[in-house]
């Protein structure tokens, strides 16, 4: 297993839960997201991107991390360059770390339904500010660690079909929800819960409000 963290330019509170999750990763920092590399203990390997929103102070505190300059007009987001090197380099696992948040919601939509269609070709991600995480959901089973009481929603992306909750407190049986349907949103944890899919693409997103910032 290779776990990579990619550092994005959206906001990221640091918890004791987000730095177990990012511990012992490789770290690809995307244009402005290097700034979230020492309140998280991160060391990058690499910094790419077109440098546009990077401050100069940055650039100097981390002027020995090797550097890969795009130019501003392209066809990708530093985002997704830095996904696409992830891979390149191996990675099992990835972690959008600043995901959410910031200047631009098509950003953070985008992160969202990118990831969503790597985790269509069976890889991992998970995207995460501290105060939110997301997973992408497609055909299979899941479980998760979240703590009772955490909210919920999931968010599709196509319409779902066999879709079951458990460990909820409205858990579904076997449902099918239509693409726009706010059925499944604002649930709520109740002891372990567990989400299976029969066929569609959606993402879980969960309010970590019981997570302290460190």
């Amino acid at each position: 297993m290779s776990k990579f963290v990619l550092l994005l330019g959206g906001s990221v509170h640091v918890t004791d839960r987000l730095k177990r999750l990012v511990a012992g990763a490789r770290v690809i920092a995307a244009d402005g997201g290097i700034a979230h590399a020492q309140a998280l203990g991160l060391q990058p390997e690499l910094w790419l991107g077109d440098f546009d929103s990077t401050l100069p102070d940055l650039e100097a505190q981390y002027a020995h991390v090797p550097r890969t300059v795009f130019p501003v007009a392209k066809d990708m987001t530093d985002g997704e360059l830095g996904l696409d090197e992830a891979y390149r380099l191996g990675a099992t696992e990835v972690i959008l770390c600043g995901a959410f948040g910031g200047s631009r919601t098509d950003h953070t939509l985008l992160h969202l339904t990118m990831a969503t269609a790597h985790a269509a070709q069976g890889r991992k991600l998970v995207l995460t500010s501290g105060d939110e995480e997301a997973h992408p959901l497609v055909a299979g089973s899941y479980a998760f660690d979240f703590a009772d009481d955490t909210l919920f929603s999931i968010v599709a992306f196509t319409p779902l079909r066999g879709l079951y909750i458990e460990g909820a407190r409205w858990p579904l049986e076997n449902m099918e929800l239509s693409f726009g349907s706010s059925l499944t949103m604002s649930n709520a944890v109740r002891g372990n819960l567990h989400v299976s899919l029969a066929s569609g693409k959606a993402v879980l997103i969960a309010a970590l409000q019981n997570e302290q910032r460190l």
